[in-house]
């Protein structure tokens, strides 16, 4: 629902206009005179304000200077009983978007209020749209191991050599995979990326390599792979380490003739494409388990880049805190928050299990719950009783009966295994050795809900 704040002096005009605002289905607050708008103004969001100008104190135009420089993309709709067309030239060359005189009349007001709202939308999209266009992939850490990577991706990006990034879940690879990409010379071609682990077996040569009309039964159409998609670009093959044996053994001779058939075709097809690769899995053992083809290891592994989980670089959490604070507060349209240094020693003293994926999650949820500041309390209250990410004598003290412990460490455990396998539910029932039907149940019981990350 839309905001409004309606800031005047008068009681008689804020009731006035707030019961037909609201009768509107909006949203309404009103406040007694400049500064008491301004206070509400900096302790929440809203979408527009209809000012009043000539108020005691603060003045409306002062106000509406001063919340332009909170928020830019606010509307305000400024009103009085003592108007001229200087001011209101004035109002709008301070960015109000309307100016109308007391009494208002109530049609025009309603307009105006419409189309105030739907500029104001329109300013937030496209602001969005742009800063994903113009967005380049930022890798945030000061410590040694970060920088150490960040400089062999920088050494190897203006190559065209391949790359496998090792590391846990949610630890950063496929950033590094769009930072070489970016930085290289095919950064103005694709960078398609493919997820091994998301795709069964049976379709991963067509979703790769493409195949031809009629190749099976449902191949009702020809259909380009990911392969071709990438021409003159990067192909990023995410987990890599979950590709079946035959579609290894087509990606190796692809790499090894930069060629490749559709699947039910004869002809072959001459492809540009460099391949980065990344996997959670230890390569080494799993070519020893006979999982994973050695040849392609040493075809993929040009440059291996170790991405170390989040753990291991806590002297980075004050940087990602800050980086991922401000990226999320303005997606949400939300005033910069703070965080204290007490609140970042505690992040620091947690596991991170889910690491860089979890981090943020955890201060996307302190930023939505949290005031102006973010303290250690609100990562007791609203961290440490929702995570295993603390110490495990503080689990067992939360629980009086067994059952009560099992409940919570099965559905703990069943969020992380289908977190790590991007809830494939196939996938992650066949891992944990139940149905696809049981897990369904498991996931209705539990009240789990999939987070994107």
């Amino acid at each position: 629902m839309q905001s409004i704040l309606i800031i005047d002096d008068e009681r008689s005009i804020r009731n006035i206009l707030k019961e037909i605002l609201q009768y509107e289905s909006y949203q309404v607050e009103d406040a007694k005179d400049g500064k008491e708008g301004l206070e509400k103004l900096k302790n929440k969001h809203y979408d527009l304000v209809i000012c009043d100008i000539k108020m005691p104190g603060i003045d409306g135009m002062e106000v509406l200077e001063r919340a332009k420089e909170l928020r830019e993309d606010i509307q305000f709709i400024m009103i009085s009983g003592h108007g001229t067309t200087e001011t209101a030239v004035e109002a709008t060359k301070k960015g109000a978007f309307d100016y109308i005189e007391k009494p208002p009349d109530m049609n025009r007001l309603l307009v105006s209020v419409r189309n105030a709202l739907e500029k104001k939308s329109l300013v937030v999209e496209t602001r969005i749209l742009k800063k994903k266009i113009e967005k380049s992939t930022q890798i945030i850490g000061v410590s040694e191991s970060i920088r150490q990577i960040l400089e062999t991706a920088q050494k190897v990006a203006a190559t065209d050599a391949r790359v496998l990034i090792l590391g846990p879940n949610g630890s950063g690879k496929e950033l590094f995979a769009k930072y070489i990409h970016e930085h290289s010379n095919r950064s103005k071609s694709p960078l398609v990326e493919v997820n091994c682990a998301a795709i069964p077996s049976e379709l991963i040569e067509s979703e790769l390599f493409g195949h031809e009309k009629g190749a099976f039964t449902s191949a009702i159409k020809q259909r380009i792979g990911k392969f071709e998609q990438a021409h003159g670009g990067t192909l990023f093959l995410d987990e890599i380490g979950d590709m079946s044996l035959s579609a290894q053994a087509k990606v190796l001779r692809a790499l090894q003739e930069n060629k490749i058939t559709r699947v039910g075709g004869e002809k072959e097809i001459p492809i540009n494409v460099r391949v980065i690769a990344a996997t959670n899995k230890d390569i080494q053992k799993e070519i020893v388990l006979g999982n994973f083809r050695e040849d392609l290891f040493h075809r993929l592994g040009v440059v291996i880049l170790n991405i170390p989980p989040l753990k291991e670089r806590k002297e980075d959490i004050p940087l990602l805190a800050e980086h991922f604070i401000q990226q999320i507060c303005e997606e949400y349209n939300y005033p910069i928050k703070k965080i204290t240094n007490e609140a970042i020693d505690l992040l620091k003293t947690l596991n991170w299990t889910g690491n860089i994926r979890e981090f943020r999650n955890v201060i996307e949820r302190l930023i939505i719950f949290c005031d102006h500041t973010i303290e250690a309390k609100d990562i007791e209250k609203y961290v440490l009783t929702n995570s295993l990410t603390y110490k495990n004598e503080e689990v067992y003290e939360k629980f009086t009966t067994l059952q009560e412990f099992m409940n919570f460490s099965e559905k703990e455990f069943l969020i992380r295994k289908l977190t790590k396998n991007h809830w494939n539910l196939v996938l992650t029932a066949e891992e944990i050795m139940i149905s696809p039907e049981e897990l369904n149940q498991k996931i209705q019981k539990y009240q789990i809900q999939k987070v994107n990350g």
